[in-house]
Order: C-alpha cells, then structure tokens, then sequence
C-alpha cells in the first residue's frame, strides 16, 4: 500500500459504508490519473487507485467521502458518495484505447476488495461499477472487466441464468427493481450487458438478458 494522500474529501456524516464502486481511470497513464484524483482544482478523488502492475494506492481514508461517483443512483439511492467506496483500476478506457486488466492488476483489486468488504459487511450485490449507477454518462470499468473472476472470489455476484416469461415492460420493471436508473432504458440495458453479459452489449433487452436478469434476483 502507498500512500498518496489526496485533499478531495469530506464527512460521511454518520452514513455507513455499504457500496463498492469500480471505475477505470480513463486517462492516458496511472500518473496522470493520480495527480488529477489529487489535484484540488479537479475536485474528484478516489480511496484507492490499482496500477496495472499491482501497485495500490490509498488517497482518502475510508471513513471519509470521496468524490467519485458523481450524478448517480443505485436502488433509487442518490447519495453513492456518501455510502461507497471508490476504486480507481488504471486502464485508459474507451477514449484512449480500451484494454483487458493485467492479472496482477485484477489480483490487486481482489485483495484490496475482500478487506473492504470484510471492513464494511458489503453484500455481493452491491460491488457494482460506475455505469451501472450512471448508465447514461459512463461506461467504466467496461466490458473487459472481470466481474465473474471476481464474484467466484466473492466479491460481487454473477448470475446463472433462469428462463423466464419476459417482455420489455417487465424487463425494465425487474432492472429497477435490482437497482438501476431505467429513465434512459437503453442506457441501462448496455450498462446491464456491460456488466453481466460482456460479450454481446445491447440497447434492448432479449430472452438470455432476461434470463440472467431473473437469476440475480434470486441473489438479492
């Protein structure tokens, strides 16, 4: 763990923390990243950066809030600040050449994570990413994530599929129920796709979403 203390932080005031949120870093190098995260005229910050060799970065104690998630929900849940955790994972994203995690990097992220969740009885479905409480505004941590290495090691979930009766009425209703925003319906469909079923995205919904959708309800 390295130390890299950022000023861009606040009081939880009393919320305890039950979301851990991924982003990619979306810039051009790791230390590019790090010094906006820490650059007081940016105004973003983030607990903890992982550079794709492994390295861990802590730039705001976790009892304070920091600034991360921006215009988001999850559950209907507007405040993601106040009660997450924010790992940066260094990757240039979709602007600048989108590319699978590292093995260390993804070690790195599951370490960080067990002691997170450990620290704040997170529950599996609430290991989320940025687009899936932002699904109209961002894409990260993207579709080459590795959610399903990291819900065999427990953190997060990955659904099995359940068959079910569907139409996109009831689609978008269960999508809701789980915990995104549908207002923008095809937003939300993708960010679903980018997180649970990574190697076909779409803008609407079909039987094999609908089944994988039905099988994490049973998780929540």
């Amino acid at each position: 763990m390295i130390d890299a203390p950022s000023p861009n932080h606040d009081s939880r005031d009393g919320q305890p923390v039950d979301i851990l949120l991924m982003h990619y870093t979306g810039m051009q190098t790791g230390e590019a990243a790090i010094a906006r995260l820490r650059d007081t005229d940016a105004k973003v910050s983030a607990h903890y950066v992982v550079e794709e060799d492994g390295r861990v970065f802590r730039l705001v104690p976790e009892d304070r809030r920091a600034w991360h998630a921006g215009v988001s929900s999850w559950k209907s849940e507007t405040n993601i600040n106040q009660r997450s955790i924010g790992i940066e994972i260094v990757n240039p994203g979709h602007e600048f050449g989108y590319r699978p995690f590292p093995a260390a990097q993804m070690q790195a992220v599951r370490d960080l994570s067990l002691g997170i969740i450990a620290r704040h009885a997170i529950h599996p479905a609430r290991v989320i990413g940025h687009s899936d409480v932002a699904p109209k505004r961002k894409e990260d941590p993207g579709e080459f994530f590795d959610w399903q290495g990291l819900a065999a090691a427990g953190i997060g979930v990955w659904p099995v599929a359940k068959p079910v009766d569907w139409d996109s009425e009831t689609f978008f209703a269960a999508l809701a129920r789980y915990g995104y925003d549908i207002a923008d319906r095809a937003a939300a469909a993708r960010a679903f796709c980018r997180h649970f079923r990574q190697a076909s995205l779409a803008d609407a919904p079909d039987a094999e979403m609908a089944a994988l959708l039905n099988g994490l309800l049973e998780r929540v």
